[in-house]
C-alpha cells in the first residue's frame, strides 16, 4: 500500500541520515528489527540493494544515493502539502534546515539564527556547517548561504553583501618585520598560506587596472582559516583570509590589514533557496529573516 511505501521511504532516509539502523530506530522511536525489516522489504520490492551493511558501518550504494534524493523530495512535498492543508503557514512553525561554511556560520550566521529563534519559539533550525557546496535538493536542505559568484541554476539567490580577501598580520609582527607597501615586498616576509581559500594557491592583487598574481613561498601551510588566524595572532607571519573571519580580531587590534590598496574585488555573498513556487511560506519567512540579518551584519560590505 502507498502508506506502507511512504513509511518505508521515511525509515530508509532516517537510516541514511544516521548511518545506522540502531540510531535510526531511536530517532523514529521504533525497534531496530522493525527498521531493519522495513529497509529489507523496500529493497526486495525495488529489486536492488540500497545499503552496504557491515558490522560497523552502513553506507549507501550507488542506487541508494539516487533513491535517497528522490525520497527526500517526495517526503518534503508531502510534508508541505500536509502543512498547507492544516493552515500551518499562517504561523512560523516547524523545522528549517540551513547550511553555510564553517567559519561564516560560526562567526556571522549563528547570531542571526539566534535572533530568529528568540523571536519565533515555534521554529526550529537544523544548521549544517560544512566547507563544501551542498546540493539543496539531493541533501534535503532548505536554505544555504554561499560565498562567491553564483552559477546559473534552478535555485533562487538573493545577494546580501560582500566579503573581502584581506592580508593581515599581528601588530607585533609588523613592528618587528616592517609593513609591506607593495606585493613585491612579501618575498621578505613569513607567509602563513591558508590553502582553504577557494581561489587557489595564487594570491591575486589589483592596482591601476592591472591584475598581478603572487605565489607565496611559505614555511607554514594550513587547511583551515581559524588555524591561519591563530598563527597570525601568534606573530607567525602574514596570512590571507576572508574579511568576515577576522572582524573581531581587527576590531580588537590583534590583527591589522596590510596591502589594502591592492585587494582584489570583493566576493559576493548570497542566500540561496529553491524557486518560490517550490518553497513553503515557513522557509520563505526564514529566508527573509536571514537576508535582513546578514544585510545588517558589520561582517559584510
Amino acid at each position: 500500500m502507498l502508506m506502507d511505501r511512504l513509511q518505508a521511504m521515511a525509515v530508509f532516509v532516517a537510516v541514511a541520515d544516521e548511518a545506522g539502523f540502531a540510531a535510526a530506530a531511536r530517532r523514529l522511536n521504533m525497534s531496530p528489527p522493525t527498521v531493519t525489516r522495513a529497509v529489507s522489504d523496500l529493497e526486495a520490492r525495488l529489486g536492488t540493494l540500497l545499503l552496504h551493511r557491515s558490522t560497523r558501518t552502513v553506507k549507501l550504494t550507488e542506487a541508494g544515493e539516487r533513491y535517497l534524493g528522490d525520497c527526500r523530495r517526495l517526503l518534503y512535498e508531502i510534508d508541505e502539502a500536509d502543512q498547507h492543508a492544516a493552515g500551518i503557514h499562517a504561523t512560523l512553525r516547524g523545522q528549517v534546515s540551513v547550511t553555510a561554511s564553517v567559519p561564516f556560520g560560526r562567526r556571522v550566521l549563528m547570531p542571526v539564527l539566534f535572533d530568529l529563534l528568540d523571536g519565533h519559539p515555534d521554529i526550529s533550525i537544523s544548521l549544517m556547517l560544512i566547507d563544501r557546496t551542498v546540493h539543496l535538493l539531493d541533501e534535503g536542505i532548505d536554505v544555504a548561504v554561499r560565498i562567491g559568484e553564483m552559477p546559473d541554476s534552478a535555485l533562487t539567490a538573493v545577494r546580501v553583501g560582500t566579503v573581502r580577501r584581506v592580508l593581515c598580520a599581528s601588530a607585533e609582527y609588523l613592528a618587528e618585520r616592517g609593513r609591506p607597501s607593495a606585493p613585491s615586498d612579501l618575498s621578505g616576509h613569513e607567509i602563513i598560506n591558508n590553502v582553504s581559500m577557494s581561489s587557489g594557491i595564487d594570491w591575486t592583487f589589483h592596482t591601476a587596472g592591472t591584475t598581478e598574481s603572487y605565489r607565496p613561498a611559505s614555511r607554514l601551510k594550513v587547511n583551515k582559516a581559524d588555524a591561519a588566524v591563530a598563527a597570525a595572532i601568534a606573530g607567525r607571519g602574514i596570512t590571507r583570509v576572508y574579511s568576515h573571519m577576522v572582524v573581531a580580531e581587527l576590531g580588537s587590534g590583534e590583527l591589522e590589514v596590510v596591502l589594502e590598496d591592492y585587494e582584489p574585488p570583493p566576493v559576493p555573498v548570497h542566500v540561496v533557496h529553491k524557486e518560490p513556487g517550490q518553497t513553503s511560506a515557513r522557509v520563505r519567512a526564514v529566508v527573509d529573516h536571514i537576508v535582513h540579518g546578514l544585510r545588517s551584519s558589520p561582517a559584510l560590505g
